[in-house]
């Protein structure tokens, strides 16, 4: 018991260590990966391509920047397991809601990323399951977004951070204009599935603006959110130097 206090005691005093960071900066950067990816892929279902950006340059874009989007979540998730400050473990990462340290917003980074895998693993049995069972699966990348960003905001502790709500706003922006050019281009096509498009968009849009007030940027997001009370104090006391609790 005295030497679990004495390490807390040594994490207060020592701030945030190199993982934090790299937590940080590698979830950040898998968002904009896979807004990238959301952006291409509604791009490439248009099939807009033009001589100087063929249809092939387009898939293969799309198909490499989600690896690469995969690739950067994995260092996420391990960054954040080798991180002493929270008690996260790769199941925590992998299986939603089970884990301790705010286990909802966690929870939901583990739902897009197990979102993301399906679909990337699926992708390269294409061949064998077709294209229509791929197909839905693929659809699944477009779930994974929205879960993504809402995970990011309630469980990182930059969300009233300047850069992260810069970073996300541009998200935001970018898939909301790829949708309703999408959407405003093919109408006639399919008018209840760009309409039910327009709306989850719409929805999804309301709800971040009614709840990042209240929410990530409110007072005591940090215990509210489902920290645990024992790293509550150590929180609050680097809370203007680390800048790892609201």
């Amino acid at each position: 018991m005295s030497g679990a206090l004495g390490m807390n005691a040594q994490l207060a005093t020592a701030g945030p260590s190199a993982y934090w960071y790299l937590t940080r900066s590698t979830g950040a950067v898998a968002l904009l990966l896979l807004t990238i990816a959301i952006v291409l892929g509604v791009i490439d279902v248009k099939r807009w391509s033009t001589p100087s950006w063929p249809r092939f340059v387009i898939d293969s874009l799309h198909r490499n920047v989600s690896l690469l989007a995969l690739v950067f979540l994995v260092a996420h998730i391990l960054t954040s397991v080798l991180d002493s400050f929270a008690s996260i473990s790769i199941v925590d990462a992998l299986v939603p809601f089970v884990g301790s340290y705010r286990p909802f917003w966690l929870g939901l980074g583990a739902v897009a990323f197990d979102l993301i895998l399906a679909v990337i693993i699926t992708s390269l049995l294409r061949a064998r399951m077709g294209f229509a069972s791929w197909r839905t699966v693929h659809w699944l990348t477009y779930a994974s977004w929205p879960i993504a960003l809402v995970h990011g905001l309630g469980t990182g502790s930059d969300a009233n951070s300047t850069w992260l709500l810069a970073l996300s706003i541009i998200c935001i922006v970018a898939v909301l204009v790829v949708i309703l050019t999408r959407v405003i281009a093919d109408w006639r096509e399919n008018v209840a599935l760009h309409g039910a498009a327009l709306g989850g968009a719409g929805a999804f849009l309301l709800f971040i603006v009614l709840w990042l007030p209240s929410g990530p940027l409110g007072p005591e997001w940090a215990r509210r959110s489902g920290t645990p009370t024992t790293l509550l104090p150590h929180s609050h006391a680097t809370a203007k130097s680390s800048g790892r609790a609201k």
